[in-house]
């Protein structure tokens, strides 16, 4: 099997339109992914589920997603056989960058090529929801619009190839508390998504640089003085805009010149260890 690459994502927007009755809130936001990927490597066993990883923090067991991915995926179309996965993990976790739904997704489409390549994707990203709701835009990943609680997801026009510095401070966020602490009756201001829509089609990054927007940050942002800080540094390098991405801490910043680019990159990562130059694919 050869050696498998799983994508994150950074949200372009992220908007809060409402809240189920399950408490799960409704979203509406673009998501994209970008060139930074964890490796996986994947073999048949005779039983069970293995999992090794280059990183000692991460668990191996079924607190991590790739693991339910293939217990779901074994459970769902009876599969007799095991799997041996191997993670070589680049993506910062709990970073708001989905790296553990892009290891599922891969998981899943993987064992589909492996078991049942007649499965189509629709009935991959409905077993996917069942592990986490970035799992459905995993499977498919490019530039999206992802609706509901990231089950609805709508391919827009590819935004790729625009350069990225991609920061993750030293410290995670828990998904929950943030929404837990979000008052969607205090967000003042929404993201004009069809205008996003609009910048996405005909290119414009200036355009789309200029009206991202992610509600979270009212949240997140007000608890971390580091985040609105590093925001004001990658501005003052000359980033065209900047936003976090999901629920933080990572925050990135989109420039339209490598060198200027380049130069941000090499004085930001003396300050922030994970700090990493990249571009939308």
């Amino acid at each position: 099997m050869p050696l498998l690459k799983a994508y994150p994502k950074i949200n372009l927007s992220l908007d809060v339109i409402g809240k189920r009755e399950d408490g799960y809130h409704l979203l509406k936001m673009i998501m994209q992914t970008i060139d930074l990927y964890d490796v996986l490597e994947m073999y048949k066993a005779k039983s069970g589920i293995h999992i090794t990883c280059n990183k000692n923090y991460i668990p191996c067991d079924n607190r991590n997603l790739a693991y339910r991915a293939a217990e779901l995926f074994i459970h769902k179309y009876n599969i007799k056989d095991g799997i041996n996965i191997n993670i070589v993990k680049n993506i910062p976790t709990a970073a708001g960058l989905a790296g553990g739904s892009a290891d599922a997704a891969v998981v899943l489409k993987t064992m589909r090529d492996m078991y049942v390549p007649e499965v189509h994707d629709s009935e991959l990203i409905k077993l996917g929801l069942n592990i986490g709701a970035d799992v459905p835009y995993c499977i498919l990943g490019g530039t999206a619009l992802c609706e509901g609680i990231g089950e609805i997801v709508t391919p827009l026009t590819p935004f790729k190839d625009h350069i990225l510095i991609l920061i993750k401070p030293s410290f995670g966020v828990s998904t929950k508390e943030v929404y837990k602490n979000l008052d969607i009756n205090k967000i003042m201001k929404h993201p004009d998504t069809n205008l996003l829509i609009d910048a996405i089609r005909e290119g414009n990054l200036e355009m789309l640089s200029r009206n991202m927007r992610n509600v979270l940050e009212n949240v997140t942002l007000k608890r971390h003085f580091m985040l609105r800080q590093i925001k004001g540094q990658l501005i003052r390098a000359g980033a065209l805009g900047t936003l976090m991405s999901g629920s933080g801490p990572s925050i990135f910043a989109f420039f339209d010149d490598m060198l200027e680019a380049q130069m941000c990159y090499d004085r930001m990562k003396i300050k922030y260890r994970e700090t990493f130059i990249t571009r939308t694919i």
